[in-house]
């Protein structure tokens, strides 16, 4: 009966360890996500992609309708700035029109004047003539959103920083926090975003995930903030290198 306890003994204390392992290696990056979209490119001068939403049910990740199409930057793709530990190898700089990779959490709608239906929480921004996206790398406003308080852009400066271009591909847009938030790097890169590809998809973007219009309206209405959404953008080979380890369906 002792050799027997014990073996039991050792066989309990040996799954919980097996279970708190499992459960440190658990990136606290992907942890608590119940929403992804994985992009998938050829490799890292490809700018097309194939984009397919996942849902976290019941603790397995499952298929949310069929895989899409979209466009990436027409220099491919480097490693952005997000939520992902930082990368050896090509990093996103400002201009490059490569697509940011890695991990990334989302941000806020940004619409013309006109209906778009959203997930519960989510905000959407009517885009004005006064709002700006600042792009320029010599500005501490750098990658953030800026709206004019009572006036329209006066200088060449303000001009050049519009959200709003008379450009239909801008007209409905999806933040993608790239280089966001409270450690914004001044040149990395800056105002990425899923929008509305140009000419059916037969042109590359500047760095954003572009696609059909139809589709943005319909990831746009899936993404719950609740859920802790995420996009996951990498070269088809790295994806599964990294799957297991950092979470990914």
């Amino acid at each position: 009966m002792r050799g027997l306890s014990f073996v039991l003994g050792l066989g309990m204390f040996l799954l919980m360890l097996l279970c708190s392992i499992r459960a440190e290696e658990r990136p606290a990056m992907t942890a608590n996500s119940r929403q992804m979209i994985v992009g998938l490119a050829r490799d890292w001068e490809d700018s097309s992609v194939t984009l397919q939403r996942w849902q976290k049910r019941q603790g397995f990740w499952e298929k949310v309708g069929k895989a899409v199409p979209g466009r990436l930057g027409s220099a491919g793709l480097a490693w952005g700035r997000g939520l992902h530990p930082e990368q050896p190898g090509r990093q996103k700089q400002e201009g490059d029109r490569r697509a940011p990779a890695g991990v990334f959490a989302l941000g806020e709608v940004y619409a013309y004047a006109g209906q778009v239906t959203v997930g519960r929480g989510m905000r959407v921004n009517e885009v004005t003539s006064r709002d700006l996206w600042v792009e320029d790398v010599n500005s501490s406003l750098y990658n953030q959103h800026v709206r004019l308080s009572g006036r329209d852009p006066e200088t060449d400066w303000e001009k050049q920083q519009q959200m709003r271009q008379n450009d239909p591909a801008h007209r409905l847009k999806l933040f993608i926090k790239h280089n966001a938030g409270s450690d914004i790097v001044r040149g990395a890169g800056s105002s990425i975003f899923f929008h509305i590809w140009r000419d059916q998809g037969s042109k590359a973007s500047f760095g954003c995930t572009v696609m059909a219009e139809e589709t943005l309206r319909e990831l746009i209405a899936w993404v719950d903030p609740a859920m802790d959404p995420l996009y996951v953008l990498l070269p088809q080979g790295v994806y599964e290198e990294k799957r297991v380890a950092w979470g990914l369906p």
